[in-house]
């Protein structure tokens, strides 16, 4: 995956598979009290797992990505694929240990992610007609 080998480039660790998981708001605020006693909704979360001693690769984590927000919010902000993608790259970068709890995390974060965007959609991953749906 795109965003995957852009995080592993931050964060080496980052050798193994993810699995991508999409939920709508309700599934996303269940996990987020779950894991991160926030009573809300979210755009992403991830989890990342830790290596086992003596096996390379394996599963490398989990994004969790608010399809039904995506869907919502992608028809004002570039499409609905777009702004999937931009979560898929937000989670991905959280996996590298990227935090976004004051604005400069944020913005560094999203500067970040929208550049990974831009690279997806030059290599091709992302076309004109996805980022416009």
């Amino acid at each position: 995956m795109f965003f995957m080998e852009r995080a592993a480039r931050i964060e080496p660790s980052l050798d193994g598979e993810i699995s991508v998981i999409f939920l709508d708001d309700r599934g996303m605020r269940t996990l987020n009290r779950r894991f991160s006693q926030r009573d809300e909704t979210t755009d992403v979360l991830s989890f990342r797992y830790l290596p086992q001693a003596g096996i390379s690769g394996g599963t490398t984590g989990e994004c969790v990505v608010n399809a039904e927000r995506a869907f919502q919010l992608g028809k004002r902000h570039g499409g609905v694929a777009r702004e999937l993608a931009l979560y898929i790259a937000h989670a991905c970068d959280h996996l590298t240990g990227a935090d976004d709890a004051d604005d400069r995390q944020r913005r560094r974060m999203r500067r970040r992610e929208l550049r990974w965007l831009r690279e997806a959609t030059v290599r091709g991953f992302l076309t004109e007609d996805m980022v416009r749906t």
